[in-house]
């Protein structure tokens, strides 16, 4: 299967929505994106990294760092309270744009 370029602007929704289930460090960030995206998804560090480190700066993360599975010592990221609004927001949002684009297909 081709892999998909990930939609502007989704990949904050996206990195939001999987630390809803737990703390994670990057790479397990980016593994589980590939994971529920059947490997339709592969985010580079170059992305990943920055957008994780600009919604730390804005609030949205809190990071601390701890041990991982393989004992190395990793950078966890947790959802914030306005991380969690912001989620709501870009999910809110999601919803009205995947409607709108239906209804075109669909010729409604």
């Amino acid at each position: 299967m081709d892999r998909l370029d990930i939609p502007q602007g989704t990949l904050d929704l996206m990195i939001l929505t999987i630390l809803t289930r737990e703390p994670m460090h990057g790479y397990g960030i980016s593994q589980r994106l590939a994971a529920l995206s059947h490997d339709s998804f592969q985010v580079n560090p170059g992305s990943l990294f920055p957008s994780l480190y600009r919604l730390e700066q804005d609030g949205k993360l809190k990071a601390e760092w701890r041990a991982s599975e393989n004992n190395r010592n990793a950078k966890y990221y947790n959802l914030t309270a306005a991380g969690r609004k912001q989620l709501e927001k870009h999910r809110q949002r999601w919803d009205r744009i995947a409607f709108a684009i239906t209804s075109v297909l669909e010729g409604a």
